[in-house]
């Protein structure tokens, strides 16, 4: 099987990372990894993909953050240093979905963004959009930024109520690939993840 590896962003928060993250675990048949867990430690995204996918393998959380807030200030309230060089993508002969914490720009310590910790890892990234008034210029300044660090953009998924000439103005000055349009899944469950993870087209 390829040993496909992709990192996946939002172009903000409360963007449906998680469950996007669920639907190409279910499509791909692949592990999970969240390397940084900020709060909601009892009812983490790895707790979310256990319950509601058939993951392979969910790899622990190298650091897991007491607070729901940016990685750099949680870290400094759990006194512990977040150092990029620590990072390592763990070893598996599955696809990987690695899921980000909060969009691009958002800091790991005083130095790094999650935007470096995606160049230190150096595989392509999958954004999930969402439509809502300010989220195209959203979509196309991550977009922008990523290209910008020679990053390479796997695609982009549209999650939630579809808008047509959103979807398109964002292809049309981007050139980006749509991987899939997912409606709101009123009700998530493993079957409802199954079955929208088809509405997704990787490979």
């Amino acid at each position: 099987m390829i040993n496909n590896k992709y990192f996946i962003t939002g172009i903000g928060t409360d963007i449906g990372k998680t469950v996007i993250s669920a639907l190409l675990i279910e499509k791909l048949k692949a592990d999970y990894w969240k390397p940084i867990q900020a709060g909601n430690l009892e009812d983490s995204d790895s707790h979310f993909i256990q319950k509601f996918t058939n993951c392979k393998k969910i790899h622990s959380e190298q650091f897991k953050l007491t607070e729901p807030m940016s990685p750099h200030a949680a870290a400094k309230i759990d006194n512990i240093n977040i150092n990029l060089n620590e990072f390592k993508i763990p070893s598996t002969i599955y696809p990987l979905i690695i899921e980000g914490a909060g969009g691009l720009m958002v800091p790991i310590n005083d130095n790094d963004l999650v935007l470096d910790l995606i160049k230190h890892f150096n595989i392509p990234v999958i954004i999930v959009s969402k439509n809502y008034l300010g989220s195209i210029n959203h979509t196309l300044l991550t977009i922008e930024v990523l290209m910008k660090n020679n990053i390479q953009i796997k695609g982009v998924i549209f999650n939630g109520d579809s808008n047509p000439e959103t979807e398109r103005i964002i292809v049309l000055q981007t050139g980006i690939h749509i991987l899939g349009k997912i409606p709101t899944i009123e009700k998530i469950t493993k079957d409802s993840i199954i079955h929208y993870s088809q509405e997704i087209h990787i490979s």
